[in-house]
């Protein structure tokens, strides 16, 4: 059981060696990166790679680790006791299964993925130190312990929000997901466009690039943006010439809503464009 990408996704050597690596070693291997470097995508490919099933945790600020391993709704118990229903003398009725007793119990080895865990509490993840190690868990109201039928493959992305503590960190295998070169980006827009033409690419990968160097940007535009205007120049005919085009005017590219996401780096630009015009006119 190896992972050396798929047809739709791009994963580089590297990558590659990190998530068979953690396979092996059997630990959770956590990823970190800029936003829209693929790292949620990863579970996905990894799991449609190995022809497993796909179990997802979204984390949230508010999420607690008990929450993965499972629920006991006292509350729903207690209002059936006084309507008299008779799943009360059943307690099992009452616990709903988190995602790690789901990925412990599936009938195939999954993939389960803990996105974004840095968004929870500093606490969350020692909570989950002893369940990632023994793959098992206590259920206190019905006495039983969940055992995982088999080791499922668990990715973590982080995107460093917080820092993650040591002794989980020990326990992890850690790969960072590099900014794409040039050359990486070609290849991912080939996969996701395979008839684009190759001039408009060139053109826009040049821009982008660019834009991503301007000093003092707040947000550098991701690899998922990147993708999402592509789609855009295709849709909207624009040429290749036109993201040439370095004038003042040209400087802030067209459709750049899909690369620019917030008022401080387009007035940056605009501020750029300005400068570039009144520096034409002086010449």
């Amino acid at each position: 059981m190896r992972f050396s990408g798929t047809e739709t996704y791009v994963a580089t050597p590297d990558l590659t060696a990190a998530v068979n690596a953690a396979v092996v070693l059997e630990r959770p291997l956590l990823v970190k990166g800029e936003p829209g470097t693929g790292k949620t995508v990863l579970a996905e490919e990894i799991a449609k790679g190995l022809n497993a099933p796909l179990i997802v945790w979204n984390i949230k600020s508010t999420t607690k680790a008990q929450q993965g391993l499972y629920e006991y709704d006292a509350v729903s118990r207690l209002r059936d006791s006084q309507l008299g229903d008779p799943r009360v003398s059943e307690i099992g009725n009452y616990i709903r299964r988190g995602k790690l007793w789901e990925a412990f119990t599936a009938p195939e080895r999954p993939v389960l993925l803990i996105d974004e865990i840095d968004k929870a509490d500093i606490e969350f993840p020692n909570d989950l130190l002893t369940e990632l190690d023994r793959m098992e868990f206590h259920v206190y109201e019905t006495g039983e312990t969940v055992k995982a039928v088999r080791r499922p493959i668990v990715i973590i992305t982080s995107n460093n929000e917080k820092e993650l503590p040591d002794a989980f960190l020990r326990r992890c295998f850690f790969h960072y997901i590099k900014f794409p070169d040039s050359e990486t980006l070609q290849r991912i827009v080939g996969v996701h466009y395979p008839g684009i033409k190759h001039r408009l690419v060139e053109e826009a990968l040049r821009t982008f690039l660019a834009m991503r160097e301007v000093p003092g940007i707040k947000k550098k535009p991701s690899t998922s943006e990147l993708l999402d205007w592509l789609k855009l120049l295709v849709s909207e005919d624009i040429a290749p010439e036109t993201l040439r085009e370095q004038d003042g005017r040209k400087l802030i590219p067209p459709l750049h809503g899909a690369l620019l996401k917030n008022e401080q780096d387009v007035s940056l630009f605009e501020k750029l464009a300005f400068m570039m015009r009144r520096d034409q006119r002086g010449g």
